[in-house]
Formats: C-alpha cells, structure tokens, sequence
C-alpha cells in the first residue's frame, strides 16, 4: 500500500469573524466558504475545516472538536527567530520557545502560541539548525 496523505482536518471557532481574521492576519490562510457558513482555512496547500456557532456539521467525531481543544503545528518558511518577530509584529504572545522539536520534516526548531480559543499553535521551522541551538525547555522567548 502506498503511504497515505492528509487532506485535511478540522479545527472549531467560537467566533468566525475573529478567527477568520486571526487565520489570515497571523498564517496567511486564504479563507474559502465553499457554499454558505461552511469555510476552511488554506494554508501552504493545506485545508483546515472550521467548525462555528450554528453550523450544522454533518458526520463528526463521538466528541466533536471544540473551540480551544486543537494542537496544530504549521511549517515557518524561515528561521524560528523569524516567526518569533512575525508573532510579535501581529501582537501575538509566544508562549514556549523557540524550541527543538522533531516532526515531520525531520529536526527544527519550534515556536508556540494560542488561537484567540486558546488552541494551541505551533510554527516550526527547518531552517534553523536545532542541533546547534538549544534552548532551555518552558523558556519563553521575546525578539531580540
């Protein structure tokens, strides 16, 4: 069997408005409604879902997602400490980092922050070289 793929996958809001603009401003999602109230965030050829108030969802999960309830890690196109500026520029707080971490891509260096839910957002980055930058765990960092 060939390896599978992601397709997509499902975050919940508890305000659209306020996600959608936290979505685009601070990861650059181009937000789509595919036919009305249903709308997903597309980011780096990604989909994200978004379940909100009054939608009716159909087929979900036996403890469907809550707002506040994701963890979700996202590629940084450049270094950590790049993301840590761009966070700070859209008065995001950084909450852990940066930090080496592994995932997918291999070895990185990772930043954490929340959605304005409270779910927790990881930007990493393989640009950096982890190895070769340690940061101390549950440091947080602020822009040099």
């Amino acid at each position: 069997m060939e390896p599978l793929a992601l397709d997509h996958l499902v975050i919940a809001v508890s305000d659209l408005a306020r996600a959608d603009d936290f979505y685009a401003h601070v990861l650059g999602a181009i937000v789509q409604e595919h036919v009305p109230g249903r709308r997903s965030y597309h980011i780096a050829g990604q989909q994200v879902n978004v379940h909100h108030p009054g939608m009716t969802a159909t087929l979900v999960a036996r403890e469907p997602v809550r707002p506040g309830n994701s963890d979700l890690c996202f590629v940084w196109p450049g270094t950590a400490g790049q993301a840590v500026a761009h966070l700070t520029a859209c008065g995001v707080t950084v909450e852990v980092g940066p930090e080496p971490r592994t995932g997918a891509g291999g070895r990185g260096l990772s930043v954490y922050f929340r959605d304005p839910d409270g779910s927790l957002l990881e930007l990493i980055s393989y640009e950096d070289d982890a190895s070769s930058r340690p940061t101390p765990a549950g440091r947080s960092s602020s822009p040099s």
